[in-house]
């Protein structure tokens, strides 16, 4: 119950309190159209009672006239309500989920390494679909619904207080079934969502690794797997829809109770003893229909408010997770960067009691080149994210021209940053607009000099658009070697301070690494520069190596040095130079 109320709460403090003028002015609509809507039942009187009886034509065409300019009144009411409170709500739908992805893209690494894109993807776009009820019509309608209720029990006690009564009776009762419907449907509206982003996030991960499944026949076990997450999707929705249904069958009785059998007995056994007009009646009839519609309602948009405060409370979940901006020590702004970075002492665990860094000590000078090498999970590219400062140290400091990284502002230090990873990640576009990637205002001499410093123009030369070839999600339609060529000269024409290199070469033919490591010495020179290579032939004029086995330094010097040491680094390249 708790958790209920800060989260209505929060939605009036965050969603609702902020567009206050435009809900007030929605309900001034509605309030309009359920006053129009009172007129033709209470017209009902006069015309059964009074008109037809002395046969009055001229207050017969004021009647008429009065009803037909309400029922005009509702149209245009309805017409701006959906034009004022819809179109506003689809607004703040965007607005919202820009919000969120502004706050997605501000968390950092690790956040990334244990949550799933597919998931990220469902939270941004579906979490806050439903919020448009809270300042749509959805909202309103309860609220004017409410008021139409009570506004219509007024005017059933002033009929017939007796009648009122007993058909109130089921209605109550009603009231409390669908509210602790709500309580039972809540939880489970907030479970759809992780189950929804769950299945949406295998989906995607499904599409976009579509040749590594057919490469090993697995198109029946991914089926399955989607199969059983659509499954645990479809038993979260019968819980939701069992619920309904019980509100659903409560609502057909009781309300019919109210409506039909204490109105026609008690009702006609009144009228046969000379209490109730027909024309009362009749009016009584309608207007309890006024009363019973938003009752009638309530299932459908209490359901619909439960699912927004659902979406709210996960999007909400995510909107208070720390983003790298909110840790109040990065208070070190770089104006400028040479580039000497220590490492001192420096230990890092993924998870608390399994650290993959023990004592790391070494120092780049600005514009030295830090080659690390060793066996695949030693923790090379720990290391670079350290330096990259996605990651913070668990124990230990690494400074950045005498400055402890982990005080520094992250967005004055990355704009010295680059980086090419090995997973060349390219965005669906054109190869100049990823190359433009780190310096869109680029122009187009700084773009024609980085693409022939990264030899780009050997092969985009070959293709009928050139640079403005369209190259698919992810760079599918280029080769491995091509992809990352566009990696490097993105790196470039950034021109940082402080260079990651990440297996920079490893998906180039012989011909192209030769070429590439022309440009790569250009491009390194004078920057401070972080290699990681299994290649150990690229990294030969490296101004430092360290060989990284289980989470240490083993080895540490020059290539000429550590030959000399002929101990792990001397095995791996000789055994390298034989195959």
């Amino acid at each position: 119950m708790a958790e209920k109320k800060v989260s209505i709460l929060k939605a009036f403090k965050t969603i609702i309190w902020p567009r206050r003028k435009l809900v007030l002015m929605g309900l001034l609509l509605i309030v309009i159209s359920k006053a129009a809507s009172f007129v033709a039942p209470v017209s009902l009187r006069y015309f059964l009672d009074d008109i037809v009886p002395n046969k009055d034509y001229d207050f017969l065409k004021v009647l008429v006239i009065v009803v037909v300019l309400s029922f005009f009144v509702q149209g245009i009411m309805s017409f701006l309500l959906t034009k004022v409170l819809s179109i506003q709500a689809q607004f703040m739908i965007s607005e919202l989920r820009a919000q969120v992805q502004k706050k997605v893209l501000a968390l950092p690494i690790r956040f990334f390494d244990n949550t799933k894109s597919g998931g990220l993807v469902s939270r941004i776009m579906s979490d806050v679909e439903g919020v448009r009820n809270l300042i749509g019509t959805g909202l309103v309608q309860l609220v004017g619904g409410t008021i139409t209720a009570v506004v219509s029990l007024i005017l059933l006690l002033r009929i017939s207080p007796t009648m009122t009564l007993l058909t109130f009776v089921p209605l109550l009762l009603f009231a409390f079934i669908a509210l602790k419907a709500f309580k039972i449907i809540r939880p489970v509206f907030r479970e759809r969502g992780k189950i929804n982003a769950e299945v949406k996030g295998r989906l995607t991960e499904t599409l976009g690794g579509i040749r590594v499944i057919k490469g090993f026949n697995a198109e029946a076990q991914e089926a399955k797997v989607f199969e059983d997450g659509v499954d645990k999707l479809y038993q979260n929705v019968k819980k939701s829809l069992t619920a309904t249904a019980v509100m659903t069958s409560s609502s057909t009785f009781l309300l019919g109770l109210a409506t039909t059998g204490i109105m026609m007995g008690f009702g006609g056994y009144k009228m046969m003893n000379g209490e109730l007009t027909t024309g009362e009646y009749f009016e009584f009839t309608f207007l309890l229909a006024l009363m019973v519609a938003p009752i009638v309602q309530m299932s459908n948009i209490g359901s619909q408010l439960t699912e927004a405060l659902a979406g709210l409370d996960r999007t909400e979940e995510l909107m208070n997770q720390m983003s790298e901006a909110d840790e109040k020590d990065r208070t070190v702004h770089l104006s400028e960067l040479k580039g000497k970075m220590v490492f001192d002492q420096v230990s890092f665990a993924y998870e608390e009691g399994k650290a993959v860094l023990h004592d790391i000590n070494f120092t780049a000078k600005s514009g030295d080149v830090i080659a690390l090498v060793g066996s695949s999970g030693s923790g090379k590219s720990t290391i670079a994210g350290l330096a990259a400062s996605f990651l913070n140290p668990g124990s230990g400091t690494i400074t950045i021209d005498g400055n402890d990284l982990s005080r520094v502002d992250l967005t004055s230090f990355r704009q010295f940053l680059g980086v090419v990873l090995q997973d060349d990640f390219l965005f669906e576009g054109t190869i100049r607009e990823n190359i433009l990637f780190p310096r869109p205002n680029a122009g187009e001499a700084a773009l024609l000099q980085t693409v022939k410093a990264a030899y780009v123009d050997e092969f985009t030369d070959r293709f009928e658009d050139g640079l403005d070839t369209l190259i698919g999600e992810r760079g599918v339609k280029l080769s491995g070697g091509q992809r990352q060529r566009i990696a490097i000269a993105r790196a470039i024409l950034a021109d940082p301070k402080i260079l990651i290199l990440d297996e920079a070469t490893s998906n180039l033919d012989t011909e192209s690494e030769a070429l590439i490591q022309k440009s790569l010495a250009t491009l390194t020179e004078g920057r401070t520069t972080f290699v990681i290579a299994h290649r150990l032939s690229t990294i030969r004029k490296a101004d430092q190596i360290l060989v990284i086995e289980n989470g240490r330094i083993a080895e540490q010097g020059t290539h000429d040095q550590l030959i000399a040491e002929e101990g792990r680094y001397y095995n791996l390249f000789t055994y390298q130079a034989r195959i």
